[in-house]
Order: structure tokens, then sequence, then C-alpha cells
């Protein structure tokens, strides 16, 4: 999977990895105000460096391990404990298969 976040890999705004990190970072945002803190705070709080938090706001790039620390201060962890952990299933096979394949223990290449 080469250059995922390039500009020319997706279509489809709403999926676009750009486009859920700036909703992200807007969301982010928006609750550091709700909370009346400034940028210098939420770095302060959260041991985040401020130039950190004032580059995601900006171009929406940050490390997960600053976007946890922020979450933290922000009291918004609880979706990151569910994030992967949900599959949907189209068909009673592709249920089949998946515990088929939750016995294996290493994983596949798909190239």
């Amino acid at each position: 999977m080469a250059k995922i976040l390039s500009d020319n890999d997706f279509v489809l705004d709403a999926f676009n990895p750009r486009a859920l990190a700036r909703g992200i970072a807007n969301r982010m945002r928006e609750r550091r105000l709700e909370l009346n803190l400034t940028q210098q705070g939420l770095a302060n709080k959260s041991g985040v460096s401020l130039g950190s938090i004032k580059r995601f706001e900006s171009r929406n790039e940050i490390s997960l391990k600053h976007l946890l620390m922020i979450a933290v201060v922000l009291d918004s962890t609880e979706n990151f404990e569910k994030l992967f952990s949900d599959r949907k299933y189209q068909s009673i096979d592709e249920i089949i298969n998946a515990e088929k394949s939750k016995k294996r223990m290493r994983g596949r290449q798909n190239d």
C-alpha cells in the first residue's frame, strides 16, 4: 500500500485520510475551545508541545501518541478502544471465513 496519504489516492472526500484527519483536528479544536483551553493550556496539560498542537490544528498532522495524550485531556478516549475492533460482514460466508482465519497466528501478505 504505497503512498496512502498522497493527494491522488482517494476520490471520495469523506473517506480520504486527509479529510478524516482534518475532521479530527477540527473536532479537537472545537472541544479545546468548549473547555476554554488555549493551545498553550492544552500543551501544558497534555505534555504535547505547543508546536505539535499548532501543526495539528493547521496542517492536520500529529503522531498517534500525541493524539492520544490530547484525547485524555479532552476526555475523548472512548472511541479509540473501539478502533479496528468491529467488522461489518456482508454475508454468513464472511463470518465463517473470519472465524477460520482467527485460528491463524501470522498475517498474510495481500500483494
